[in-house]
């Protein structure tokens, strides 16, 4: 129900007379508060958008929070494709590139030697894209890798939303671009 928002999921237990209901209708963006629960989040709501083109529909939720891991979970047609494909590469490439040109044009990365990385920039990120897609092909029997030509479009997507989004949230964009900064520094001094 996180991944289709609005629809309703009922399980019922008819031994006992239980019953379960599932509806979310913020869809991936309560999935990513959910997965947030219990950790001191960057921002407030989750940076949400959804763009359809050429028949594909791509909708992407994220969310910083203050820990070192990432969490990235991606689908495509509502299966879980555990090990990503280019809808997750896409993903992957733009955020980077998107955060690396929002900060140099902000004026940011003043004491910094090169650009973030991408490691640096998904540190602390929870994340869910879902893709909708027409014939879609996957690599092995058990689909944990999508393998439809669709990386560019996925980039072209998260680059413009996010670019948007950052230009009219300019304190949220700081304080990821703070984190993944605090990052570089790290993995430097490490070096």
């Amino acid at each position: 129900s996180f991944l289709n928002k609005g629809v309703l999921i009922t399980i019922t237990d008819d031994r006992t007379d239980r019953k379960h209901e599932f509806q979310y209708s913020g869809g991936i963006a309560e999935f990513v508060k959910h997965l947030n629960k219990n950790k001191s989040v960057l921002h407030e709501p989750p940076i949400y958008f959804e763009a359809s083109k050429e028949a594909l529909t791509l909708e992407l939720a994220i969310q910083y929070n203050d820990t070192y891991t990432e969490n990235v979970f991606s689908f495509a047609n509502n299966i879980n494709t555990i090990d990503g494909g280019t809808h997750l590469s896409g993903f992957r490439s733009a955020l980077t590139r998107t955060i690396n040109n929002y900060g140099q044009n902000a004026g940011l990365f003043n004491d910094l030697k090169e650009n973030l990385t991408g490691d640096d920039v998904r540190e602390g990120l929870v994340a869910v894209i879902s893709v909708k897609l027409p014939q879609p092909q996957f690599e092995g029997q058990t689909k944990g890798k999508l393998n439809s030509d669709i990386k560019g479009l996925v980039e072209t997507f998260i680059n413009e939303k996010l670019t948007d989004h950052f230009e009219k949230n300019s304190p949220v964009a700081k304080k990821i671009i703070s984190k993944a900064i605090e990052a570089a520094r790290a993995r430097e001094a490490a070096r």
